[in-house]
């Protein structure tokens, strides 16, 4: 499973940020590695410069091999704690997801072809 670490002009990662997420979210969605293609993070300060509460934003999406991307947000006082809500949004969402298709997928359908010899 591919990750990407991305951040605008606003914050700034860094190389050890950007491998602690990818191990992170490798070992946190292990069980999702056939299904997803490629992660990508998105980490912002929306108020730049200035001081605020929950200033601090993390956006993940998650590609997948046969469905739509799915992607979550979440706002924090840091880098850490936004990251990591973010990526709590990310598992259930995909659990809820992937675990509703594997539902459907595994069901038998009620609709059958009627039976040629059928009165």
């Amino acid at each position: 499973m591919q990750v990407q670490v991305n951040s605008n002009h606003t914050i700034h990662t860094g190389e050890s940020f950007e491998r602690w997420a990818s191990t992170e979210l490798n070992e946190s969605l292990s069980r999702f590695k056939d299904d997803i293609t490629r992660i990508e993070v998105h980490m912002s300060d929306e108020n730049s410069d200035k001081v605020s509460i929950d200033h601090k934003r993390c956006m993940i999406e998650a590609r997948l091999a046969h469905h739509e991307p799915l992607a979550v947000n979440h706002h924090a006082s840091s880098q850490d704690e936004a990251f990591r809500g973010a990526s709590e949004k990310l598992k259930r969402v995909l659990e809820h997801t992937l675990d509703k298709l594997r539902d459907h997928r595994s069901r038998e359908s009620i609709r059958r072809e009627p039976d040629p010899g059928a009165p």
